[in-house]
């Protein structure tokens, strides 16, 4: 019974792996460029915030 459930989880994990494709070099260049700017951008909100908090009490 164990044995079943593990082969049909395999089975749709290989199914899966089968349709995926390495992405293309500008496809990934743009992806890896949405999530630098994200990154980016979630750092600065931080850093905005931390400053107000030491310069407001002053």
């Amino acid at each position: 019974m164990a044995l079943n459930i593990e082969e049909e989880v395999f089975n749709k994990y290989w199914r899966v792996l089968k349709l995926a494709r390495t992405p293309a070099r500008d496809e990934f260049t743009k992806i890896a460029l949405v999530a630098a700017v994200g990154i980016a951008l979630i750092g600065l909100i931080g850093f905005v915030i931390y400053e107000l908090m030491f310069i407001l009490p002053n």
